[in-house]
Formats: structure tokens, C-alpha cells, sequence
């Protein structure tokens, strides 16, 4: 810390917020699960410090000459309603340190409760209840007589998941061994890799030309891509598409764009603004 400090070249206190690790985490899938000692599949987790070193790391960035005004956690990504439970039991370990950083002489001026609130993917999906959360925290930080000045907390891709929409054109049809797919001119790897980087992504997929059909029909919806992973849905249940019409992946205003990519050497979609 000593060297980062130096490298730096700053004479004065240097204010900082650590990132701790509360010991439990709540995210959609393993692979977005950021604390606690291992996710769901076994995987170490590797952020934050964990919680029987924060004094002491307190101590270590005040000698090298910071100042930590700030406590940090972030549990995952991806929270519904059936996780509001493990968020607020975080909420609780969060004052429950922070009162043993003041006790060791330290004066937070911020805690930072993270975010991990999912957008509506699913239309049975039941929203995390970001009112009654944030009533939580508020009556946990004014009870704790901290001092706390500001609150802070992360909604992310809650806030702009809704905005944007990936539309697909429909190239053919295909059926393979009584599979029916629907060969679309995109792939998901570089538009909306979701859908391939977390098997338990999933995207609302419509048939905007088709949307009040009657007969629905079991349709995979199939990438460019060679790769029979690049699906952007399995056997989704709508008006079966024909050659030139519209489907659109709903809630890719977030993750999307920013994590396009020219893999395969595909071009990057044009992004329309309206």
C-alpha cells in the first residue's frame, strides 16, 4: 500500500472505501454470487476482505498514510423478492462492523450496501422490494447512532435493462430430428451474451410480427454463430415466425451493448437511439 500510495505521488491523505466480504451472497447463478466463502457450485469466492480483518486492514491503510472513510459489500447480482431475507441479514452485519471500526477509532462517513436488484427478465418473475429495503436500511443506520452522512447503494442494470430491446430478422426455418428452429441473423456471444455466459439467463422473447397469433408452436431461436450454444431461446412457445419477420429480445438495455463484441468476426449491430 505503501508503494501504490508513493506511485500515486499524492502528499495528503488519501480517502478510500474498503470492500468487504460479509460471509454470505445472493446472486441469479453461481457465477454472479460476489460474496461468502464459495458460490453455490463450489466456486471460491474471491472478492472483498473478510470480516475478521477489517481492523486490521483499517490499520494498515491509516499507517500507509489513508484515510478509510468508507465500508463496501456487494452480495451478487441478480436479487428477486425470495432474496430480500439474506439482503437485510447483510444489512445488519454491515452496522454490526461498522460499529467495530468506530470502537477502534475509525469515522465512517459512508456505508455502501452494493446493489444486485434484477430488472423483470421473467413475466412470473417477483420484483426485490426496493421500498421496503431501503426503509430497512435507513431505520438500521439512524438507530446505530454511527454518524453516517451517506448512504449509497447500486442499482446498475435495474435502472436501464428495460430501455433497449435486440431485434432479430427471421432468415429461415429449420426442423432437425422434430426440432423446430427459427435461424436468425445475429449471434448471442457478440449481442446479447447473456443468454450464453450464464445458463440461467433468460431474455422474454417476442414475435413483434406476429404478436396476437392464435397457434403457438415450440421455437428455438438460433444464432449465426457456429456454436450450438449461440441459442438466444429453447423452445419458446409463439406464433411460429416466417422468412423476413421481427422478433425482438426483450430487457437488453443492459449488458448487451456494453459487452458486444466481434467474436467470430461478426459485426457489431447497429444501436438506434430513440
Amino acid at each position: 500500500m505503501v508503494a501504490a500510495r508513493k506511485k500515486l505521488k499524492i502528499k495528503r491523505p488519501l480517502r478510500v472505501s474498503l470492500r468487504w466480504n460479509p460471509g454470505l451472497g445472493r446472486g441469479f447463478c453461481s457465477q454472479t454470487i460476489t460474496a461468502g466463502k464459495r458460490s453455490l457450485d463450489g466456486t471460491p469466492i474471491k472478492f472483498g476482505v473478510e470480516g475478521l480483518k477489517i481492523v486490521e486492514t483499517f490499520r494498515k491503510l491509516e499507517q500507509s498514510g489513508f484515510q478509510p472513510v468508507g465500508l463496501h459489500q456487494h452480495l451478487g447480482s441478480g436479487w428477486t423478492e425470495e432474496d430480500f431475507p439474506v439482503a437485510v441479514k447483510a444489512v445488519d452485519r454491515m452496522i454490526k462492523k461498522a460499529r467495530e471500526l468506530k470502537q477502534a477509532g475509525f469515522t465512517l462517513e459512508f456505508l455502501d450496501f452494493g446493489g444486485g436488484f434484477a430488472p423483470k427478465y421473467r413475466l412470473e418473475q417477483r420484483l426485490f422490494p426496493l421500498a421496503e429495503y431501503a426503509g430497512y436500511i435507513l431505520d438500521k443506520v439512524e438507530n446505530s447512532k454511527l454518524g453516517i452522512k451517506a448512504i449509497i447503494v447500486e442499482p446498475g442494470k435495474y435502472l436501464v435493462a428495460e430501455a433497449g430491446v435486440m431485434l432479430l430478422q427471421v432468415e429461415y426455418l429449420k426442423k432437425n430430428y422434430q426440432n423446430l428452429f427459427a435461424c436468425v441473423n445475429a449471434g448471442t456471444y457478440n449481442t446479447v451474451p447473456r443468454a450464453v455466459i450464464y445458463p440461467e439467463a433468460y431474455h422474454e422473447i417476442v414475435n413483434a410480427s406476429q404478436i396476437d397469433g392464435k397457434r403457438k408452436d415450440k421455437i428455438t431461436i438460433a444464432g449465426h454463430l457456429c456454436e450450438t450454444g449461440d441459442v438466444f431461446g429453447v423452445e419458446r412457445l409463439m406464433p411460429c415466425p416466417r422468412r423476413g419477420q421481427i422478433l425482438v429480445v426483450l430487457m437488453a438495455g443492459a449488458y448487451c451493448r456494453s459487452m458486444a463484441s466481434n467474436f467470430n468476426l461478426r459485426e457489431i449491430p447497429k444501436e438506434i437511439l430513440i
